[in-house]
């Protein structure tokens, strides 16, 4: 119990560091409304379980052994924000002319669309699988299968994530009539378009 709650410790201060999920969710919650920023955060959730059970059967130790796997999902993961975060801001030249909040990324983008994009956020950043390698052995708890442990600290780390996230999102749905001035949105998308270019310029170059 004292391995589970001390995981629950260090991942939650770690979920609500701003990063790359943060900046996901929000232009999720602001551009879609609730219902398209829970999409976002399935996708997350999905790929933390996919890294925390890979993790768990060696994979993460093979990203941390291996350079040349390592290198291959950190320049598939640059190239995928890269080109999503060009997408966003190519798009974001146009003006917003829906002002129903939620509307915007809703109309646009489906669910399924949103939650795959998430997903291959997750599953091509190689430090989510890095930090399973680190953090899941001293937390496992004794006597419990490294699959199933994995699992478990994955459900807390996503739970965490949930509770975190969700509070965001009604926040932004709360400020709704803000967001849904069209120059607002179009502000929103460039930050956003803007953040997850810095970010795939970042873990491209990261070495």
């Amino acid at each position: 119990m004292d391995s589970l709650i001390g995981f629950a410790v260090v991942a939650g201060m770690l979920t609500m560091l701003p990063g790359l999920d943060t900046a996901q969710v929000l232009r999720s919650a602001t551009l879609g409304g609730p219902r398209m920023a829970y999409a976002t955060l399935a996708g997350i959730l999905g790929g933390v379980f996919v890294w925390g059970v890979g993790a768990s059967v060696g994979i993460g130790a093979l990203l941390e052994a291996s350079r040349t796997a390592y290198d291959a999902l950190r320049l598939a993961g640059a190239g995928y924000l890269l080109h999503t975060g060009g997408r966003i801001l190519w798009d974001a030249r146009r003006p917003v002319e829906s002002t129903d909040f939620g509307a915007g990324d809703g109309k646009r983008v489906g669910w399924g669309t949103t939650f795959a994009r998430a997903l291959m956020v997750t599953l091509t950043n190689p430090k989510v699988g890095l930090f399973y390698v680190a953090m899941l052995p001293p937390f496992l708890p004794e006597g419990v299968p490294p699959v199933l442990g994995g699992l478990l600290l994955a459900g807390i780390h996503n739970l965490e994530a949930i509770a975190w996230y969700s509070v965001l999102i009604w926040g932004a749905n709360l400020a709704r009539e803000m967001f849904a001035r069209p120059r607002v949105r179009q502000w929103m998308e460039l930050v956003s378009g803007m953040a997850l270019v810095g970010f795939g310029l970042r873990v491209a170059f990261d070495r």
